[in-house]
């Protein structure tokens, strides 16, 4: 049968709130309770042609910033960052997404870093204008009422209010428009691409029949639930680039920062909207050189970088789930709730012991918001460190009976693994966290349903036909940068055999 649904599955996933990841709480941690963070990027207000980079809007829609002429640069007096098929990307531009990128990743810059940052960042914004002149020339519009679901989506899954986002992102040197505008051009190109393609691809029922039969013949084999980053190698020429560029990111993750934001903001697959999901893939499914690596990787961890079809990937493993026939032990069984000695960790917020009642219930909020962006130890000197004041103390294996009573009672509420809820003591608010390694939960695959697999085999075809598209646009570019001259990016005809 033709398979018309609206491309709104993992490919448009604009309404998971994937942008508030632990780091930009943390940035958002800097702005409330006990300190001012320094902004993480010099900033003013937006220049007076800001607000005239945009293509002009109908009421409910969404300014989609195409970007200035040359000629308009210079008589707004505008530094150019990089011309795109005579479109210009400024400096302000540029500034401000990378304001944004360093404020949601958590990433701690050096001027080497930083310097990094700028020259991916513009690539990322080159890649973007292109997608958001296609939608203008196919007269694709953004509805305002998409961009503030994509805005509601993120206050609620991280428990802001828009003030509150609002001040997170001017503490950052951010200015909203930014953050709505990037959200915008997401939406567009999705727009675009499904205007394009959707109701060309066709999803027989025998091809849903055939996956189905796969899918009962590998039930028993291990299942990948992953995300990932990618970036093509549209011409031979052009890999050590592309290779030196995801060694850089494999460095900001390997820093601390979160897998989504680098996703959403540096990989060329459809999957970037929702933050690299791929979703669950079975053993085998991947080429081989990305399957070995998934075999060998464990729940949370992320791979170097690997040359596969097309280009290169970095992988995240979420979970993993075995055959459909693993006996699935009950982890309870071997989980000792109360034992005699733990290698924990404190993070203090040191309000003494009788702080003001408000202050007193916005460091509790904020502990508490703290706390859910604890997944284990590793990283936790790094989250108390943006927050100014903060205390991080590793206090190696701990006797349960040489404990406070107060330390005591909370760590009777958690697992391994596990961090306390925030508690009051004399020396403040208090989080414990347990450094003992969490009981890996095994679950059995379970196979999915018909709409599932039918959905599936949408999504995959329709990601390939967005590949090729922009592969298109970027071959057929005209890029320029400053001090240096124009130069079109025609690939030759064999870089097709890379996708």
């Amino acid at each position: 049968m033709r398979w018309r649904r609206a491309w709104t599955a993992k490919s448009n996933k604009l309404d998971t709130g994937f942008l508030m990841t632990r780091s930009i709480a943390a940035a958002f941690f800097c702005a409330t309770a006990l300190a001012v963070c320094m902004p993480l990027a010099a900033t003013s207000a937006p220049p007076p042609s800001a607000t005239t980079r945009a293509t002009p809007a109908k009421p409910g829609t969404e300014p989609l910033s195409v970007g200035e002429t040359t000629q308009q640069a210079v008589e707004n007096g505008d530094g150019v960052a990089a011309i795109v098929n005579d479109t210009v990307i400024t400096d302000y531009d540029l500034r401000q997404r990378v304001a944004l990128y360093v404020a949601t990743s958590g990433v701690r810059t050096t001027p080497d870093s930083l310097k990094q940052i700028h020259k991916q960042v513009l690539q990322q914004l080159e890649t973007e204008r292109l997608e958001l002149l296609e939608a203008q020339k196919n007269n694709i519009t953004v509805s305002s009422g998409d961009v503030d679901k994509a805005l509601n989506n993120v206050m609620k899954d991280n428990n802001l209010t828009q003030d509150q986002l609002n001040t997170m992102l001017a503490r950052n040197g951010v200015h909203v428009a930014t953050l709505r505008a990037q959200f915008a051009a997401q939406i567009a190109w999705s727009k675009t691409v499904q205007q394009q393609y959707s109701d060309r691809i066709d999803v027989a029922a025998g091809d849903v029949d055939a996956e189905l039969q796969r899918i009962s013949e590998n039930k028993n084999k291990t299942h990948f639930l992953v995300a990932e980053i990618f970036q093509a190698v549209d011409n031979p020429e052009d890999d050590a680039k592309v290779k030196k560029s995801m060694d850089d990111l494999e460095v900001q993750l390997r820093a601390g920062a979160p897998f989504q934001t680098v996703a959403r903001q540096f990989s060329q697959n459809p999957t970037a909207a929702s933050g690299g999901d791929l979703g669950v893939v079975v053993e085998g499914q991947l080429p081989k050189e990305l399957n070995d690596e998934l075999i060998a990787m464990r729940p949370g961890m992320v791979s170097d970088p690997i040359k596969s079809t097309g280009g290169y990937y970095i992988l995240f493993l979420r979970s993993r789930q075995e055959g459909a026939n693993t006996k699935v032990a009950d982890t309870n069984d071997h989980v000792n709730p109360h034992p005699d000695s733990l290698p924990l960790a404190r993070i203090l917020f040191p309000v003494g012991p009788k702080p003001a009642k408000d202050l007193l219930t916005r460091v509790m909020d904020l502990a508490g918001q703290v706390r859910t962006h604890i997944e284990n130890c590793d990283h936790l000197a790094d989250i108390a460190h943006q927050i100014k004041g903060v205390v991080y103390m590793n206090l190696g294996t701990m006797r349960t009976a040489d404990l406070s009573p107060e330390i005591q009672n909370a760590l009777a509420q958690t697992a391994s693994g596990e961090t306390t809820t925030p508690f009051q003591s004399a020396a403040g608010v208090e989080l414990i966290i347990r450094c003992d390694k969490a009981v890996t939960k095994v679950s059995a695959f379970r196979p999915p349903t018909r709409d599932e697999v039918e959905e599936q085999l949408f999504e995959e075809r329709m990601g390939v036909l967005s590949r090729q598209y922009l592969r298109d646009l970027r071959r057929n570019a005209e890029i320029q940068l400053p001090g240096e001259g124009l130069f079109a990016r025609h690939h030759k005809d064999d870089a097709d055999n890379q996708q």
